[in-house]
């Protein structure tokens, strides 16, 4: 399911390798920020999880380079994985024994299905467009995302 979604405030957004350690690094980068961020525990496992599947998907299927980017709105925390491959993601039933297939299926079901793709999407740290595959975490009243200047108060 893909959900339109209104402009959000950009949090962070970091470069990725261009190979399999891709993965690694987003789920460090992505456990720190919302660690800082002071989102609870299970929502960061969920979260470094379902990084890892779409940055290895993107590693897999996609082309670099990669980037991964938090943005908020209101309750929401968006994370998006960009790429410059041309290729819809798709969720499908992975055999027993087959190594792949499960990931957006965990991505759907993790999120709730508040995830979806989206192509020319602009990179936050480059100039250039890409396809962003992308999913949404709630955020609590208690935590405190942060505006950038500009933002609606």
């Amino acid at each position: 399911m893909t959900l339109v979604r209104e402009q959000t405030a950009i949090i962070a957004a970091w470069p990725l390798r261009d190979d399999t350690r891709a993965a690694a690094q987003a789920r460090q980068l992505t456990r720190g920020a919302l660690t800082a961020l002071g989102i609870d525990a299970e929502s960061v496992d969920d979260a470094v999880l379902m990084v890892s599947e779409l940055v290895s998907n993107a590693v897999l299927y996609g082309d670099a380079p990669f980037e991964l980017v938090l943005r908020s709105k209101q309750d929401e925390l968006y994370i998006e994985v960009l790429d410059m491959g041309i290729i819809n993601p798709v969720v499908r039933t992975a055999g027993v024994e087959e190594e792949h297939g499960r990931g957006l299926g965990i991505v759907l079901d993790l999120s709730e299905g508040r995830c979806g793709c989206r192509h020319g999407a602009a990179y936050s740290t480059r100039q250039a467009h890409g396809k962003a595959v992308w999913f949404a975490i709630p955020v609590s009243c208690e935590v405190s995302l942060p505006r950038l200047s500009g933002d609606a108060a």
